[in-house]
C-alpha cells in the first residue's frame, strides 16, 4: 500500500513545501501527494501543474492527483493543513471523509490554536504541532513565489509514535526540506508564534513594511512592547522560552527582508479577511485568561476589528 500525503493549503506554506514533496515523489512506487484544491486553483494545477518560482530558480511540478473531491481522494495517511487559520473548520468539513482514525494531521498554520481546534474536531486522530519559517506567497493561482534561501520546518509531538514521526521525517528530507522534529515543539511554535503575531500586529496596524518598523524609533518600540507582551504571556503559560527571546526575535526580524511586510498586512491591504483573531486576538484572550495585561495588543485589536 502508498503513502498517502494530503496537502490542504495550497498558498505560500502550503504550495512550497506541497510542491517539494509532489516533485521528490512524481511517480513513485511508495508515496502519493494529493493536492486538496477547488476553483482556479484546482484548474490551474490540473492543466498547468504548480510553478515554483524562487529567487534564481524556478519549476513546475504535478502531485498525483488535484481535487477537491473526497471521494476521488480517499482516505489520507497524513494531512498537512496549511490554511488560513479562519478556514480551519470549515476546509477539515469539507474533507472529514478523508481522514480515517489513523489520519495523522500536521499543522503548519500561524496561530497557535490549531491544534486544539482540529482535536476537538477530530479527537480520536494523532495531531502534531508544527511551524515554518518562510517567506513565499501565491502570486497567481497555481503560482508559488518564494523570497529569500530561508526555509525550515519544524515538527513534533509529545504523544504520537516516534515510528510515525521518524518516517514522516525521512520523508520530508528525501523531498530535500529542511525539516527537524524536535522534542519541545510546543516551546519552537511559541517562539515561531511571538515572531509572526508581533510582526503581523505592527506591520498591521502601523501599515509599514520590515524596514519601516526597524527603522522608525517610534515604530520599533510599538513592535518591542508587543514582543514584551506576548512573552509575558508565553511566560504565564509556563512554557520555557529563552531568556533574550526579545532580542533573539529582533535580530530574527533584522535578517529579514526589509521590503516585506506579514501576510496580515498583505490582506489588510488587498481588501481580504484576515488573521487577526488567532494572531492578535489570542493574545489578548490569553493574557485575560492568565491576569497579563496586553495594552498595546488591546489597542491593535480594537483598530483593526
Amino acid at each position: 500500500m502508498k503513502t498517502r500525503i494530503g496537502i490542504l493549503g495550497l498558498g505560500g506554506v502550503g504550495g512550497y513545501f506541497g510542491g517539494l514533496l509532489a516533485k521528490a515523489y512524481f511517480e513513485s512506487d511508495a508515496i502519493e501527494i494529493v493536492f486538496i484544491a477547488r476553483g482556479e486553483t484546482q484548474k490551474a494545477i490540473s492543466h498547468d501543474g504548480l510553478k515554483i518560482i524562487a529567487d534564481t530558480t524556478e519549476m513546475i511540478v504535478f502531485p498525483t492527483l488535484v481535487s477537491n473531491n473526497p471521494d476521488e481522494i480517499g482516505k489520507l495517511d497524513y494531512l498537512i493543513c496549511a490554511t488560513k487559520t479562519y478556514d480551519i473548520e470549515t476546509s477539515f468539513g469539507s474533507i472529514k471523509k478523508c481522514i480515517s482514525a489513523t489520519t495523522i494531521i500536521l499543522p503548519l498554520y500561524n496561530g497557535v490554536d490549531a491544534v486544539e481546534r482540529i482535536q476537538t474536531l477530530f479527537p480520536e486522530n494523532t495531531v502534531l504541532q508544527g511551524c515554518v519559517y518562510i517567506v513565499s506567497m501565491i502570486e497567481s493561482p497555481g503560482i508559488i513565489k518564494k523570497i529569500g534561501s530561508y526555509e525550515k520546518l519544524f515538527f513534533g509531538s509529545k504523544t504520537a509514535p516516534i515510528s510515525k514521526l521518524k518516517e514522516l521525517q525521512s520523508i520530508f528530507e528525501n523531498a530535500d526540506i529542511e525539516s527537524f522534529l524536535v522534542e519541545n515543539i510546543e516551546e519552537t511554535v511559541w517562539e515561531k508564534f511571538i515572531f509572526i503575531s508581533a510582526l503581523a500586529s505592527a506591520t498591521s496596524y502601523l501599515n509599514q513594511n520590515i524596514g519601516g518598523i526597524l527603522n522608525n524609533p517610534e515604530n520599533k518600540a510599538v513592535y518591542i512592547s508587543l514582543l514584551n507582551e506576548i512573552t509575558a504571556v508565553a511566560v504565564a503559560k509556563g512554557l520555557a522560552l529563552p531568556n533574550d527571546i526579545v532580542a533573539q526575535t529582533i535580530i530574527k526580524l533584522e535578517k529579514s527582508p526589509q521590503d516585506n511586510t506579514s501576510s496580515m498586512h498583505r490582506d489588510l491591504l488587498a481588501g481580504h479577511k484576515t488573521e487577526l483573531n488567532s494572531l492578535t486576538k489570542y493574545v489578548v484572550n490569553e493574557g485575560f485568561k492568565y491576569g497579563i495585561a496586553t495594552p498595546v495588543y488591546k489597542k491593535i485589536v480594537e483598530k483593526l476589528s
